[in-house]
């Protein structure tokens, strides 16, 4: 016969029973909320240290898991909550309402993009040839050109592509341009009737309560935009954007806190919060997928394949911001990175997004060497020797004009054009850059490309203009019987 225990018995057991499950599941949430605070102090304290060794103004950042946001901050002149062009990081999202369209059967994603948009037209191919699919992954083979004339109106500007001809045939090779996603916007609007700025606020930002992130047509002349900075010498200098096109490739304004909403709903597979659906997984999967002949590119994503682990996000920058999201699928991790800078020879929001998501793989994030401060310090110190020299060519400018007083004039002239060579491409940099009735670039943003390169060209080529002046008077100064003696003395 078994051994029956007393009630009293079967109830402490059954107490001790639910205590221990309680513990056992208690143990697990207590440890996932001090891995996530102690992550939130990690990411506060390299961010921070980040900003302060690479002389940058500010830093915003998140990371999410699992569609659950993890940590956010901020560092230096800025927080989650400021508001900052995502610049290309804007693609993706125009690619997200152009599928959202595929999604409805409003757009067949390997349809001509003529069926939507009639007049459209490239040089040097028939436009009919170019799919929706090849402007997404930026295989169309429309060129990228530095500066584009803005009109302000979307049908004009993608109008303006017809004076263009193709950079390769559609289809055969990814070749990135700004063209493609200005098309793609555009052909939101003709397709959903909005304009592009309304359909992203209502059927993308508002469902994800995305409150504080709007898109813009044109950078330049805008709050937001004009409070940028471009860095030089270890600082930064803040200096407007320089104006031109950006809606679809590059004009959304968010934040950190905000972004966060975006890449959860990418890891839920197109879902809000609240369960609504905005794409279907299929097509949010197709986006992150590498595109056939697009190199490392989806729709609107890009693989990063040179960093461990293996991510897919995109970068973005304008001249005086950028930014960097990624999505980690081997952990699940999303991070987004915003900077209220520019910075010409290093991708800081990467290398930023790179230790993010060390920290999320319990590794240690080195704020890393200032490369781009070390560069510029270069080319400063390359700039004062510059003026040293000058200064020295202006002093000894009586002897090397005695040393030619024999030349003819077209001798002496040819004497002096190594002088007149950094002159030149300071007036190339200057007012080359900057010519033309529609060019919106001006010599500021000429001079913001990058700061300490372009002080180092302008020096050069003032020292140059004033060299070639104080020789010439010098030279001319000699009187003509001293320059028909032979010149016997010259050095």
């Amino acid at each position: 016969m078994p051994l029956v225990p007393p009630p009293w018995v079967r109830r402490l057991l059954a107490v001790l029973a639910v205590s221990l499950l309680v513990a056992a599941w208690s143990v697990p949430a207590r440890a996932s909320a001090d891995e996530v605070s102690a992550l939130d102090e990690e990411a506060a304290a390299y961010v921070s240290d980040y900003v302060q060794r690479h002389g940058l103004p500010g830093a915003a950042y998140a990371v999410v898991q699992d569609s659950e946001v993890v940590t956010v901050g901020g560092a230096g002149g800025v927080s989650a909550d400021t508001p900052m062009p995502v610049a290309s990081v804007s693609k993706s999202i125009t690619a997200f309402a152009v599928l959202q369209l595929v999604d409805r059967g409003l757009v067949d994603l390997d349809g001509p993009v003529t069926d939507y948009l009639p007049s459209f037209s490239v040089g040097g191919t028939d436009p009919a040839d170019i799919t929706v699919r090849m402007l997404l992954d930026h295989t169309s083979g429309l060129p990228n050109p530095m500066i584009v004339p803005a009109t302000g109106d979307l049908a004009a500007d993608v109008g303006h592509i017809a004076q263009l001809t193709v950079a390769s045939d559609p289809g055969d090779a990814y070749r990135y341009s700004n063209l493609n996603y200005w098309t793609l916007a555009y052909l939101v609007e003709v397709v959903s009737g909005e304009a592009f700025d309304v359909y992203l606020r209502d059927e993308v930002f508002a469902p994800l309560g995305m409150h504080d992130t709007r898109s813009f047509f044109t950078a330049g002349g805008s709050e937001v935009f004009d409070e940028g900075h471009v860095t030089a010498y270890g600082t930064s200098l803040r200096i407007p954007e320089m104006a031109g096109n950006v809606v679809g490739s590059g004009g959304v304004v968010s934040t950190a806190r905000d972004m966060t909403s975006w890449l959860a709903m990418q890891q839920r597979g197109g879902t809000t919060a609240d369960g609504e659906r905005l794409l279907s997984a299929d097509l949010v999967e197709e986006s992150h997928t590498v595109q056939t002949n697009a190199g490392t590119y989806g729709l609107g994503w890009q693989h990063t394949s040179t960093a461990d682990p293996a991510r897919v996000g995109h970068d973005g920058s304008l001249t005086r911001w950028s930014a960097r999201v990624d999505l980690v699928p081997s952990s699940g991790y999303g991070v987004v990175v915003l900077l209220d800078s520019y910075t010409p020879t290093f991708q800081h929001p990467f290398e930023i997004s790179t230790g993010l998501i060390e920290l999320t793989e319990g590794r240690s994030a080195d704020p890393g060497v200032p490369t781009a401060t070390i560069i510029d310090l270069t080319l400063a110190g390359l700039t004062v020797l510059v003026i040293v020299l000058g200064v020295r060519g202006v002093l000894r400018s009586r002897r090397w004009a005695d040393a030619r007083v024999g030349f003819p004039g077209w001798r002496f002239v040819l004497r002096q054009l190594p002088q007149a060579v950094m002159p030149v491409l300071a007036g190339i940099l200057f007012l080359g850059l900057t010519a033309g009735r529609d060019n919106p670039a001006t010599p500021v943003d000429a001079f913001g490309l990058w700061p300490a390169a372009t002080t180092l060209v302008l020096v050069a080529g003032v020292i140059g203009v004033v060299l070639i002046a104080v020789r010439t008077v010098r030279w001319r100064h000699t009187g003509p019987s001293d320059r028909s003696v032979a010149p016997h003395r010259r050095g």
